[in-house]
């Protein structure tokens, strides 16, 4: 089995489900986006959700899409900083739990957190304050032995650091691994278009994009979006929500739908679709059968609050895809 080797921001999720849309014109939260906010801004957002019921956990788009290859046992190592605080220490043993390796910088900063404001129409949008994880610099990856994974998954969030990215892909491209990149937010696209455009053509194999993220890339609907990012690299997918997702691979295409579910919550259904895909790459599975897994872990995970399901509901995905 190949292994998978991920880099992003490491982050405690803390959720939230809010009553009405009000509240994010009050925070000034464009709706569906992701806002970088320092720890002062951070607070006022969970001060004036402090009535509302809320939920932590363990996350960052590509940390929970390597939590996940952990969880269906695949060989997989996650490279992020975190503080030696106490929910520093919540996301290394929730990592470990799932049999990932960590390649961690320990920071004296406090860990970043992510507050997700969920939306009666399950909608999200996050104010990400970074904290330790803003310290990820090239001195934590520039000697790493990238020769010891296949595939490397970079998160979007990473490329406002165009040139942290630039050498990370290059270095994993000149050591063999297949490249892949999970856009992660719209408002980041629009803002890092250009740079993304010359990443992905000069050193991506893989994109992930949902169908905001793909218009904000291409300014195109999402067929016509697919079609443009699949001239750029070997794979793209583009996802549609509950119209499923979109996989081109050279003239080939596929269109994969959905699994029947109750939906709660839809946090970490992007992160965990990335998380079947690779698995099925990482094993040897055709495309289509790639998006299917990427579809069952999706479904399942938008039945949980947050982006972490149950081990008994892991278990019985696992019976499926095994």
């Amino acid at each position: 089995m190949k292994k998978i080797l991920g880099i992003g921001n490491a982050l405690v999720d803390i959720m939230v489900r809010i009553d009405n849309d009000q509240i994010l014109n009050e925070l000034e939260l464009p709706k569906g986006s992701m806002q970088l906010v320092d720890k002062e801004r951070s607070n006022k957002v969970l001060e004036r959700v402090q009535s509302f019921e809320k939920s932590w956990s363990a996350g960052g788009s590509t940390a929970n899409t390597i939590h996940g290859i952990g969880m269906l046992g695949a060989k997989a190592g996650y490279i992020g900083v975190v503080g030696e605080d106490e929910i520093g220490g919540s996301f290394v043993r929730d990592m470990l739990n799932a049999g990932v390796d960590l390649h961690m910088v320990h920071s004296k900063n406090e860990t970043g957190r992510v507050v997700a404001l969920v939306t009666p129409d399950f909608e999200r949008t996050f104010a990400t304050h970074l904290g330790a994880s803003a310290e990820f610099n090239l001195d934590f990856v520039s000697d790493f032995r990238y020769n010891d994974y296949d595939y490397i998954l970079i998160e979007g969030f990473l490329v406002q650091d165009h040139n942290l990215v630039r050498i990370v892909a290059e270095k994993a491209k000149a050591a063999g691994l297949t490249t892949a990149i999970d856009l992660c937010s719209y408002n980041v696209v629009e803002a890092n278009r250009e740079f993304l455009n010359d990443i992905i053509t000069n050193y991506i194999d893989i994109v992930f994009a949902n169908e905001e993220e793909a218009k904000a890339l291409t300014g195109m609907e999402p067929r016509k979006a697919l079609d443009e990012i699949a001239s750029k690299c070997k794979i793209a997918v583009v996802k549609i929500g509950s119209k499923g997702s979109m996989i081109k691979s050279g003239q080939a295409s596929w269109d994969i739908g959905v699994i029947q579910v109750k939906p709660v919550d839809t946090t970490g259904a992007g992160d965990l679709y990335a998380s079947g895909f690779l698995y099925g790459l990482a094993t040897g599975k055709p495309l289509e059968t790639c998006g299917n897994y990427g579809a069952l872990l999706s479904g399942n995970v938008i039945e949980f609050i947050g982006s972490k399901m149950s081990r008994e509901r892991w278990n019985t995905i696992k019976a499926e895809v095994i």
